[in-house]
């Protein structure tokens, strides 16, 4: 039975598990959250997959019912911002006809990433959006009906072995293994603490999809309301024995390991520009400055993926697009045009690593337009044609109106916090620190200074 679309409150800062009164209000594409700007859809899509069809149809929906305009979030999915309150059962329809909404039930529970360039370039262990696509074939087909429990904010990773998404700090992650297997664990640093699960590679959506039942089960043991597993409390954290026993029970062979060699280094996200492939085929990878696209650059992504490329774009976790398909001659032309229309695809812009928040206008917690501010410090910022900003061991740096600092990348990162109108707190921040505490100082400057303070605590961070 289809759900009726609702309008939901505010999400405000997460309280904590044991305090919580409420469920989880993210929203989705059947609930709409309401902003300064008018109503918002998030649109799910797992593992980042879009066709070129399904990309032209978002487009038409942000026009139609929106203000024209997609946001790319930091978990890969999309966003419909400028919406009427009133008009989520037109939307749903639409993202039906399309194939964006295979399940009412589990729509938010779809948050599937995948390493955006696995089986493009040779690199990992192959191509692993066939994980993401099996998992979301069972989540929408109800297999684990409990699963619905899930909070929105809940998050899968499969990572082809390169390490990218393995560092977002998802709660169920799969990495590919060289030999064909793929290593488990739930919550970041899961291998440090001897709690990561080795599978084959044929169960490893299976066990990624039961790890998040037992998941669920360790929060009604908690008799907490935790959405995230680094919530649970110690003593009801999910165990390598009981997530080894709940795979054994449905016929998935584990093999516990622990700090043997697995532990995997932080990957890079893709770099924009040309990406070139083992077998003669290349893709495209363009960044979109700040994560917002208007409907004619999103048509033109979608022409061009269908025009020479795969006819498929991969929507990326840090605010990008990949094309694949294409040849050498066609994705030199296709880069050329992106980049004519606005998009990155520039490995050395000052655009690269750099992400905010909505800001003001269209939010009314946020103290500051930090957009505005963001591009501004970019125009200010040094280039380098030869090293790509944001990648190695340069972090990406967010600008966040307010503390709840949403969508802020996973890893180190460096936080531009605004605290006015015109001021900012810079410092460097870590998800897999607790409570993304570092012990690097903090520094005050004014929005005008922002472009050489920002570098120069990418530079040291």
């Amino acid at each position: 039975m289809s759900l009726p679309p609702t309008t939901i409150p505010p999400a405000d800062e997460a309280p904590s598990p044991r305090a919580r009164g409420r469920d989880d209000a993210c929203p989705g594409a059947l609930r709409l959250h309401p902003a300064d700007d008018g109503s918002l859809a998030r649109v799910r899509i797992p593992g980042g997959l879009l066709t070129a069809g399904q990309a032209r149809a978002l487009a038409g929906a942000s026009e139609e019912l929106g203000d024209g305009r997609l946001d790319l979030t930091s978990r890969g999915n999309l966003q419909v911002r400028g919406l009427d309150a009133a008009c989520g059962g037109e939307l749903a329809a639409a993202l039906r006809a399309a194939g964006l909404l295979p399940s009412d039930r589990f729509d938010r529970v779809r948050n599937i990433v995948a390493s955006p360039l696995g089986g493009l370039d040779g690199a990992g262990y192959g191509d692993v959006t066939a994980w993401a696509r099996e998992l979301d074939a069972a989540l929408c087909a109800g297999t684990w009906e409990e699963l619905s429990g899930l909070s929105g904010r809940f998050l899968f990773a499969m990572d082809d072995g390169r390490g990218d998404v393995a560092a977002l700090g998802a709660d169920v992650t799969l990495i590919a293994t060289r030999d064909g297997g793929a290593v488990l664990r739930v919550g970041p640093g899961a291998e440090a603490d001897g709690t990561a699960l080795e599978v084959r590679g044929r169960d490893a959506p299976r066990a990624a999809a039961l790890a998040a039942a037992e998941f669920l089960a360790r929060v009604r043991a908690s008799g907490t309301r935790a959405w995230r597993v680094r919530e649970l409390p110690a003593q009801h954290a999910v165990t390598a024995d009981g997530l080894a026993a709940r795979l054994a029970d449905a016929g998935v062979e584990a093999v516990r390991i622990g700090r043997t060699g697995r532990d995997l280094a932080p990957g890079a996200p893709p770099a924009p520009g040309v990406v070139s492939g083992p077998d003669g085929r290349h893709a495209v990878s363009v960044l979109v400055p700040l994560g917002r696209v208007g409907a004619a650059q999103w048509r033109l992504l979608a022409g061009l993926a269908s025009r020479g490329g795969s006819g498929e774009l991969r929507v990326t976790p840090w605010r990008g697009v990949v094309l694949p398909g294409f040849t050498a001659d066609g994705v030199a032309a296709a880069a050329r045009e992106a980049a004519d229309a606005g998009l990155v695809t520039d490995h050395g812009s000052p655009w690269v690593g750099v992400g905010a928040c909505t800001g003001r206008p269209g939010c009314a917690k946020s103290l500051a337009d930090v957009r505005a501010h963001a591009a501004r410090a970019v125009a200010g910022a040094p280039r380098s044609a030869d090293t790509p900003q944001g990648s190695g061991d340069t972090p990406p740096v967010y600008f966040s109106g307010c503390e709840r600092r949403c969508g802020h990348p996973g890893g180190r990162w460096v936080d531009a916090l605004a605290t006015s109108d015109t001021d900012y707190r810079l410092t460097v921040r870590d998800t897999r620190e607790p409570d993304g505490a570092t012990d690097d100082g903090v520094t005050d400057v004014a929005a005008e200074q922002l472009a050489d303070a920002v570098a120069t605590a990418r530079g040291t961070a």
